[in-house]
């Protein structure tokens, strides 16, 4: 069967001028049934009806292909090494309800052609401009993981920010290797964790319980295991083509990059399982106007956050990428005065859309609640949006269909309406400042049925 569906691709594409583009079922040959049902998320890759694959041909000859799904700003996604849009399939679903969303697949991943010339980390970056080019997209949203992220930098080094409206960065260091006669604190700061290029595969696999490989084989999450399964059956990897670029990857240090040519709003993302950590605090420091988000183990803080907690992840990315618009501050009366949007979003923290207001006379609510550690609170609902900013100590919510999503100080929790819900907090007590979007006499929250499993 896989041969049958390769072979249909393969036909589809060598009949194709230099652009092609049909349904991802269409090109894949054959739907797909993901082995865990998971609500909020497709069963079927039929459930994901608009979801597109295109190619187009780059000026030295190379047929790139594309993943693309829903309406509005754009945002794109670079994948990391031998990674391609199948990986992206959860994401891709949550986000092309936002966004226009496309996964671009480099040369030698994915469905894109594979080849023996162009592998260096600078052809990539001219690939992602010509791609640019054949959308016509002049302004977008950019968000690099991994490897993703050097072909980012290599973009930025070539061709400055311009048209890069916000900027997402998850989990790779500057340097993957040291360099002579770095200091202790410079290898912490650009991340090295080998001396050679033959060490960095020892180091990803080393058998320490976190290491990437591990982490990358640890099916500890049902989002992951669908996209994992449905990438490897679908799109395989072919290691000797993804191979060609590793050496130029790991080689090149973007330090320089980092510190003197990102000028737009940045979110960095990584996480407690990842060694990344450290350079990652490095790179939130020397860019202006970024924002650092460090996932904890157990919201799947590794090199695969995005698709081990894929719900978090696009609140997150939502949340950045809507946040600071509209504010101008050249335009503000005081230059001391600054401004931080903590949070803009139309949906819940289990992606949920927010509907209208409460209709009736406006009676906003602002409470301080103090939850004690180890508390769980019973389920309940909210007859109107509200909004939890955590001043201290932690708390996952669950909702009646199984979702999860965990909260930690600083951050704000857009909570849901109508659904029921309970939060159980952590090891500490857990204070929030809450605000309530009601009406006159309404109740601020109700009490709901325990969900039958």
């Amino acid at each position: 069967m896989r041969k049958v569906r390769l072979l249909a691709a393969t036909i589809l594409l060598s009949a194709t001028m230099p652009a092609f583009a049909a349904s991802a079922l269409t090109v894949l040959g054959s739907d797909y049934t993901f082995p865990n049902k998971i609500d909020g998320l497709p069963a079927k890759l039929s459930d994901f009806k608009d979801l597109q694959i295109h190619f187009f041909q780059t000026r030295d000859g190379v047929k790139l292909a594309y993943w693309e799904a829903g309406s509005g700003k754009p945002l794109i996604f670079v994948p990391a090494w031998s990674a391609s849009g199948a990986n992206y399939i959860n994401v891709l679903y949550l986000l092309s309800k936002h966004y226009h969303v496309y996964v671009l697949d480099p040369r030698n991943q994915g469905l894109s052609e594979k080849v023996d010339f162009g592998n260096r980390i600078y052809r990539y970056s001219m690939d992602l401009r010509e791609f640019n080019e054949h959308i016509g997209v002049k302004s977008a949203y950019y968000c690099g993981w991994s490897m993703g992220v050097s072909i980012l930098y290599g973009y930025i080094d070539l061709f400055g920010t311009e048209g890069i409206e916000k900027l997402v960065l998850i989990d790779e260091p500057p340097s993957i290797l040291s360099r002579a006669g770095m200091t202790p604190d410079e290898r912490l700061e650009s991340g090295a964790i080998a001396d050679s290029v033959e060490g960095v595969g020892a180091a990803m696999s080393a058998h320490t319980g976190t290491s990437l490989m591990e982490r990358y084989n640890a099916m500890d999450s049902p989002p992951y295991a669908n996209s994992e399964a449905f990438a490897r059956a679908m799109v395989p990897v072919d290691t000797a083509a993804v191979s060609r670029i590793m050496y130029d990857h790991t080689s090149i240090d973007w330090r320089d990059v980092i510190r003197t040519k990102i000028n737009v709003p940045t979110a960095i993302f990584t996480g407690e399982y990842s060694a990344n950590v450290p350079s990652q605090r490095w790179m939130k420091s020397v860019i202006p106007n970024s924002t650092l988000y460090i996932y904890t183990k157990a919201e799947q803080g590794d090199h695969f956050l995005a698709f081990k907690n894929p719900f978090k992840f696009a609140n997150d990315l939502q949340s950045f990428l809507g946040s600071g618009e509209g504010v101008n501050s050249s335009q503000l009366t005081d230059s001391r005065i600054e401004i931080q949007e903590l949070m803009r979003t139309d949906v819940s923290w289990n992606s949920a859309a927010y509907g209208a207001y409460p209709v009736g006379a406006a009676e906003p609510v602002v409470a301080k609640v103090t939850i004690p550690a180890h508390r769980e609170l019973i389920w309940h609902s909210h007859p109107m949006p509200s909004f939890a900013y955590v001043l201290s100590g932690e708390i996952t919510v669950e909702d009646d269909k199984g979702n999860k999503a965990h909260f930690t100080a600083g951050q704000v929790m857009p909570e849901t309406v109508h659904t029921a819900h309970r939060g159980v907090v952590g090891n500490e007590p857990a204070t929030f400042i809450v605000f309530y979007a009601g009406t006159k006499g309404m109740p601020l929250s109700q009490p709901a049925g325990r969900p039958v499993n």
